[in-house]
Order: structure tokens, then sequence, then C-alpha cells
């Protein structure tokens, strides 16, 4: 899509395309990542890793490891102070009632291994060599017990029990209106079940760091991770002051979710204790697909009622998910795809059970959309179905239920920023419907027409299809969980800027959004701003880049402490400029009279005069997200998180009906970001966020049988290429209605979360038969197109 480019500083940066901070260092290759640190007399660590997803340890023998030569040390659970970690977590009913349950996380495993590939030990060693020579001589005596490996089955009395206190990790609840009423009032009821799959992240860097131990005694960690806070996770493991462990951030090939729990944090923490010496840790890919966890799979069954003019009057729905052998982040997913489980439309009678799953698999946790994806593909296939039922437009049904502005979503807390979704829509379908001449180049392939509907080519060989897929997802934590971020900000006296916050970029550019944001306040180019990020003994806290968080976050602490100096910079200017500070203006790296733009000093100036007299150079800002009580226990009425960012995405793809293939023509995405602070990231995000839902709606998926993954490398786990993937044609919409700096609203997620759906859907209408299971494989398209047979046979 042609833009007009803008570059600026200082007024007029928001909004605009300006070039990141970091973006010249990694597209030269100069830029430094956890893997590119190789300290002198670095060791090699590795961890051994469990061969079977359920047994008992009857014993762990480390000697003939010790004795390979160069091996400097070998680990076990008996070796670490604290080897447990225990959480309390909402969601579950105890025997006694209490709401608040108990997780255990070992770190090492003791005397049970839950699922393949878990911890067993750690080696630290010479050389590569070595270190994998010694893997291989640990004896670990191991005594299969039987596991459980699917969720619903999990839950029968009889089922193998993951742990002492049953499979059943969590439950939340939604109970709004009167479901049978509501029931009883519906002219048409669909009934479905649907089911996702497990998910990967497969981010280009594998987890990877260095630790070493200074001469303050001080344990230092370099490594990609989303949470700086993982040093008192460390601490807690040494059973050492938190002040004596620091993490170094370093920029992130990737996330996604996948580096939100602790990866290697804690084995390099204890390694560098135990040897006195750095210690280098990296993830090969198997290793990496092996152990880190994944997008939860959810069992999802819908039935949805409504009037025969369209308007939706109930929804029960029950949705179940595999969170693998430990909790992690489990709890909260299911939190999120339980109250968004009505997608983004009104419906005032509501029965919604989720439920979270121990089982022998590989661990579930936070992945991109932590939620919101799985319920998307529910919602909006219900949708579809209704309108199939109903015999109208699915896009038209779908307007006629838009949440508003002040209705209440399923907790029955209201929305309180602007909802665009009916204009969001309608941009895609505008950009799906217009011709595209190079589609009509591709000789055999039919060519593209109308809107929903379907068409064969000549040969009767391939079918095409369009899908739009609108979306509802939280940006923000929980509102009871008090989330809060600091920075600061502060001039140097040469009018440069530098921003300091424990804010980890992982690529999304969540460093460069300070930059911006302080550029267009303080009026410095951004090439004068530095940004220290993520040093947790050096940056003010500011948080986990998750949740779709920082830029609201971190982004709105930046914006106090930039106005609170630009006040400070503004009364110094006035006094050199003899005008009121009201009249002083700051741009392009001048302080300058309003109604007199030529009548100005430097902005170095004017910094030197707030030294001068005696005012601050820097603050240290706090922001606090609105924060609130719990959602009802029993009911889950409530506010669940503060806003939320709406939007779709739009697909066509060709069907090739002898093989079962899917190519993907076309995509559009257009959401409301409130305020885009850089156009160029923003852009970013929603093509990033349709490219992987493209992967995750056609062919991605770990494939576990009885615990085992079956496709352990990227060979076998299948991610699109630039071959599979379209332009991406984006519009963003400004309400300016969010919650972050200069009312904007988060994107990172959201931009993924109705792309796999988009993509089902537009298979769906290609075919003319329904498909309920991501991903879209081959295999199911020919399946579904032989049902399509053996029906039309019937008929």
């Amino acid at each position: 899509m042609a833009v007009t480019e803008r570059m600026g500083t200082g007024q007029g940066v928001i909004g605009g395309r300006m070039i990141r901070h970091d973006a010249l260092d990694k597209a030269g290759g100069v830029l430094l990542y956890a893997s590119d640190y190789f300290p002198r007399g670095v060791l090699v660590g590795r961890v051994l890793h469990a061969q079977h997803p359920s047994a008992h340890i009857r014993r762990i023998d480390k000697g003939p490891a010790l004795a390979v030569p160069g091996v400097v040390c070998v680990l076990t659970a008996e070796d670490v102070p604290q080897n447990e970690f225990i959480s309390g977590l909402p969601g579950r009913v105890s025997d006694a009632g209490d709401r608040r349950h108990q997780a255990v996380h070992q770190i090492l495993a003791r005397d049970r291994v839950r699922y393949l590939g878990e911890p067993v030990a750690l080696v630290a060693a010479e050389s590569e060599a070595a270190a994998e020579e010694a893997l291989g001589r640990i004896e670990v005596d191991y005594e299969p017990v039987p596991g459980v490996f699917d969720p619903i089955e999990a839950l029968r009395p009889d089922a193998p029990q993951v742990h002492e206190d049953g499979n059943l990790l969590c439950r939340w609840a939604i109970r709004k209106g009167d479901l049978a009423a509501g029931f009883a009032e519906a002219d048409v009821v669909v009934e479905n079940t649907y089911r996702t799959q497990f998910v990967d992240h497969a981010y280009l860097e594998t987890e990877t760091g260095v630790a070493w131990m200074d001469e303050d005694q001080v344990i230092n960690i370099r490594v990609g991770t989303q949470v700086l806070e993982h040093y008192r996770d460390v601490a807690k493991a040494l059973q050492i002051p938190d002040s004596k462990v620091r993490i170094q951030c370093t920029y992130m090939g990737g996330g996604f979710g996948g580096k939100e729990d602790v990866t290697v944090e804690v084995f390099l923490g204890l390694l560098a204790w135990k040897t006195g010496r750095p210690v280098r840790l990296e993830y090969t890919r198997e290793e990496s697909i092996l152990a880190h966890a994944k997008r939860h799979p959810f069992v999802m069954r819908y039935k949805t009622g409504a009037t025969r003019d369209g308007r939706l009057t109930a929804l029960e729905a029950d949705l179940v998910g595999d969170a693998g052998a430990y909790a992690y982040l489990s709890v909260w997913v299911v939190h999120y795809i339980t109250f968004t489980a009505t997608g983004p439309y009104r419906i005032p009678n509501v029965w919604v059970d989720g439920r979270g799953v121990y089982t022998n698999n590989p661990i579930a946790s936070a992945m991109r959309c932590f939620g919101s994806l799985q319920s998307n593909f529910a919602y909006e296939l219900q949708m579809d179905a209704l309108a199939r039922e109903l015999g109208v437009d699915p896009l038209r049904l779908r307007e006629i239920n838009y949440l508003r502005k002040g209705d209440g979503i399923s907790t029955g807390d209201p929305v309180r920023s602007e909802v665009e979704l009916a204009e969001a829509v309608r941009r895609c379908q505008e950009a799906l419907e217009t011709s595209d001449p190079r589609l009509e180049e591709v000789g055999e392939a039919p060519s593209l027409r109308g809107a929903q509907g379907r068409s064969l080519s000549k040969q009767n060989r391939w079918l095409t299809g369009r899908g739009i897929a609108a979306s509802f997802t939280p940006y923000g934590r929980m509102y009871w969980t008090h989330d809060t971020s600091q920075a600061w900000v502060g001039f140097e006296m040469d009018g440069s800027v530098v921003i300091r916050a424990g804010a980890p970029d992982l690529g999304g550019g969540q460093a460069s959004s300070l930059v911006t944001i302080a550029s267009e306040v303080l009026g410095v180019n951004p090439v004068r701003i530095t940004v220290q990020a993520a040093d947790s003994q050096l940056t003010p806290l500011s948080g986990t880049t998750t949740a779709t968080r920082q830029l609201t976050m971190s982004g709105n602490a930046v914006l106090k402490s930039s106005l609170e100096i630009r006040r400070d910079l503004t009364e110094a200017a006035s006094e050199l400029l003899e005008v009121s500070p009201e009249e002083v203006e700051v741009a392009d790296g001048r302080a300058f009279v309003r109604t007199f733009p030529d009548r100005g000093v430097d902005l170095a100036e004017a910094v030197q005069r707030m030294a001068a007299g005696g005012r601050p150079l820097g603050n240290l800002a706090k922001w606090d997200a609105p924060a609130g009580e719990p959602l009802d226990a029993e009911t889950g009425q409530g506010r669940a998180v503060n806003d939320y960012t709406f939007g779709a995405v739009g697909a066509e793809v060709v069907v090739d009906t002898e093989t079962g293939e899917v190519e993907v023509r076309r995509m559009t995405s257009c959401f409301d970001v409130g305020r885009a602070i850089n156009r160029t990231s923003v852009e970013g995000q929603m093509e990033g966020g349709a490219y992987m839902g493209l992967g995750q709606g056609l062919m991605e998926e770990l494939v576990v049988q009885e615990g085992v993954t079956e496709t352990p490398n990227l060979e076998t786990y299948l991610l699109p290429t630039a071959l599979d993937t379209p332009d991406v044609d984006t519009h963003i919409l400004e309400s300016e209605s969010g919650l972050g700096p200069f009312g904007a609203k988060g994107i990172g997620e959201p931009s993924l979360t109705p792309a796999a759906t988009a993509v089902a859907l537009a298979v769906i209408d290609a075919l003319g038969t329904p498909i309920r299971k991501l991903p879209v494989t081959p295999e199911q398209v020919l399946a579904a197109l032989a049902f399509r047979g053996e029906s039309a046979g019937r008929s």
C-alpha cells in the first residue's frame, strides 16, 4: 500500500514513520544478542532432559559424568538449595472450598518426571564435546508409570494422576442472565465442537544466555527474556539475596510468550554459582522444541442461540485446555479464554465453563494472544454456522451483534473505549473485493470473484474462497493485579536525552516506542536519545514484556516523566526568552516562542539554564494501571481487564481439490490501534500477526503422541516461508480512545487473534462444508471434500 513517508522531530513525531533506533544495527548484523557473548574462560552448560513422559526416578548416578575429562560440575536436584517453586493460583476449588491452590514446579526432577524433556541434571564443562559426553554418562534409572495424554480423559476419576491433588488445575466460570430463557427465545440454535492444536513459538533465537560472578559476588546473567524480574527466581533457587543477582536482558530474536516463563536463567545462575566461572548455555533447536512451553490445545463445545432477525440470545460453552505437566501460566490462559468466549458480541445470557487440565504432554503456557486465538476460532465459526442456518450474510449477522461502547462483555463490565469493528470489517471486505491484477496471471488458477461465494475453475480443480474474522483482544494485565511500570528520563548538558526503563524488547520495537514518545514531548531528535533498557540493577523495573502491556505501561511512564522535565525545561527557556512558560514550545532541538518561532534558543542552552537554576535534569515516574477487585468467584462478573483492541483480518485462498493444498493469495488487516505511535511499527505488527496466523491456520502443529513429540525440529514442524506469504494490505484506524500514551492501544497480540480463523473461514467458504479443527491441513481438506461428495450423493 502506497504511503507518504513522514519523518519528524519534536512535535509531529507521533503517528509518523520513525526509523527504529536499533534498525540499522539489526540490518547490518552488528546488534549483539544473547548468543553473541563468549567471555574468556567460559564453560559450556548443558541440560539433561528426561527420556520418558511419565516415570519415577529410582536413582541418578553422576559419578561417570564427573569422570569425563573437562567436566567441571554436574548438578542434580539435591544440589539446588531450593529446588521447588511454590505459587498460589486462583481458579481452583480445593476440598476445603478454598479457591486458592498451590502449584509446585521443580527446577530439576527429583523423584518423578511428568513430561518428556523435563530437566533432570545440569553439566558445565570446558568444551562442547566434554559436555555432550557427560550428558550421555549420567546414569538415570527410570521406572515408567502410566501417564494420561488427553485432557478429557484426564478428568475421569480413574485416570492416572499427574499430581497428587488431581488433574484439574483450574476452573473459571461466567454466569450472566438466564440461559434457559435465552435459548427459549432463540429461533435457531447451533451446537459444535472445535479443537485447536499445540503450537510452538518457533522463534529464530533459541533459549540462550551467559552468566558470571563479578568481584562483588553478584551473579550476572545476560539472557534473552521477556521478564527482567526473573532475577528473583534465580535468587530464590540459590537462597541468596535478590540484590546478589543481576539480569541484563539483551534484544531478542523473538519471544511470542515463550520467554515469559523462566527458561535458562536459573540453570545459568546455578552453574555460575557452583563453578565460580562464566557459563554459557544455548539450547539446540531440538532442545527448544522439546523443553519450552507451547500454545494450549483446547476442546471447545459451543451452543449458540439467535432469533430469526439475527439477534444473539444465549451462549453456552465448555472449554477444556491441555495444560501439560505443570501449571505455569495456564490458570491465566484459561481465565482469558473464558471471558473472551463470547467474542466481541452482545449476548445477554451466557454460561461458560473454562477448565485447565494436567496431562503428561508438553507444558503449555503463554503464547501470543494468550487464549484469545482459540476462543476466536470457536466464536467466529459459530457466527458463520448461525448465518448458514438463518440464511443471512455472515458479515451482516456480525454487525447486528457487535459490541458498542458502553455495552457489557460476558463479565458484565462495560467497554470503555471506542469499538470500530464495523469499519474494520468493511475495510477488509473492500480490500478483498478490489481486483488484484497479479492474481489474474496465475495460469490455471481461477479468476477470483464474488464477495463470499465459491467458484470453480474450468478444470473443476481449484476452489476459491474468502473469509473475514472479527476479534477483540485484551491488552494489559488483569484488572486486580495492580500493574505498575517505572521509567526515568533525563537531559544531558548538551541537550541529548537518556531513557532508562526495565522493559525487555523482544523485537516488537518496545524500546523504540519510548524514544518516539520522549522525542515528541521534549522536541529532541530521536538520534539524540539513548535508551538503556532492561538491566535489573541499573534501570527502573517496568514489568514484563507480555500481555501487550509495555506501550501502555512503560509508554505512559515515559510520557509522565517527559512531561515533568518538559515543564522545567520550558520554565528555564522562558527565563532566557523573557516570556511566560505557557508561550514556550519545544521542537526540532529548540525552545522558541510559539507565536514567534524565529525567536528561540537551542535546547542545550535551556538545559544548562535548568541546571544553573537548580532544577533537576531527570525525572523518575511511575504509572499505575487502573486496578480493583477480582471477578466474582461464582459468576465471573466484574472487571476482567481495562481495555480491548478491536479489529479484523481477511483472507482469500485457492484450494487444490486434487491435493488438498491451500494457497493464501491475499490477506488484509484492519485494527483500531487508538493512536499509531510509529506507523511503520504498527504495520509491521499487523503484517507479522497475519503471517503467524496463516501458519497456525494451515500448517503449524506440534504433533504429540502418548506424550512424545513427533515434530522435533524445523524439518518436521512446518512453518510458512516467503513462498507461502502474500502481501498484507494493512489499514490503521485511530480512535484515540485507548489507555496508552496519546490514546494508543496495544496491537502486538491483537493483530494475530483473528488471522488463523480468517484463513480457516476462507477455506470453509471455498469448500462449502465445515471444518472445525486447526490447522486446516490438506488431509482435512480432502476429508471435507469427500464428505461433501457423499452428502451430495445422498441428497
